[in-house]
């Protein structure tokens, strides 16, 4: 048994017994919550021992927006939205309120555990940042990626743990453009079952919280290639 602990909130009994046992199997622990309020609760009582959380977005007493916003004042802990909601407004929506991932109903149990994968990774490599902090900036944009916390125009912005993952890919690399696959595989990584749309609603998000002065944003769209970290507004 790992010591991941998954939080896995969702009220289709069948599809929380599957997934619970799939999770398990695979050596993760896993408690279970069937309404919004229930899993609040459950996250105050084991938020310190957590490693993760699954979130339904359509639950009883509080959806899945509600409970990532409460939480996300507390805890930067990750959290993978699960709908089948697949708007394009959706999964900004999700991503607005502090979700670092989001898949889509019906969905294979492989996707899923491939997603966990990648963000455990992630957690990890964060983990090293934290032992050996650096701070990247570019003009007016200064990211600590051991705090998730971007500042820019005298304010600090909370991120989550995939737009800090993101915004260090561009951040590396400033002026110089990467496509959507490089993006795609250097974040996701090559086990993501997902596709390069992924990547320009995880842009819009980050733009939303960083770019909010149209004048001045930073993230700049090469169309039909990619994306580059580009300061010309004063051009």
């Amino acid at each position: 048994m790992s010591n991941v602990h998954i939080l896995l909130v969702e009220d289709e009994e069948s599809l929380a017994s599957f997934i619970s046992d799939e999770l398990s199997f695979e050596g993760y622990h896993v408690t279970h919550a069937k309404d919004g309020k229930e899993a609040l609760e459950k996250f105050d009582a084991h938020q310190k021992e957590l490693t993760l959380i699954l979130l339904d977005w359509m639950l009883p007493v509080y959806d899945g927006l509600a409970v990532a916003r409460r939480i996300r004042t507390k805890s930067n802990l990750p959290i993978i939205m699960m709908t089948a909601r697949d708007q394009v407004s959706d999964k900004v929506m999700g991503l607005d309120v502090g979700t670092d991932d989001y898949i889509t109903k019906p969905f294979e149990i492989e996707e899923l555990l491939a997603r966990i994968r990648v963000i455990l990774r992630r957690e990890k490599q964060v983990r090293e940042l934290i032992k050996a902090p650096s701070i990247y900036q570019y003009e007016d944009l200064v990211l600590d990626p051991a705090k998730h916390v971007v500042h820019r125009f005298d304010q600090e912005i909370l991120l989550t743990q995939k737009e800090v993952a993101l915004l260090l890919a561009l951040l590396r690399h400033p002026e110089e453009v990467k496509t959507r696959d490089e993006l795609l595989n250097e974040v996701w990584g090559y086990d993501y079952y997902g596709q390069t749309n992924t990547v320009d609603v995880y842009i819009r998000a980050l733009r939303n919280k960083i770019d909010f002065d149209k004048e001045k944003r930073v993230i700049q769209t090469i169309r039909g290639v990619g994306y580059v970290l580009r300061a010309d507004y004063g051009k």
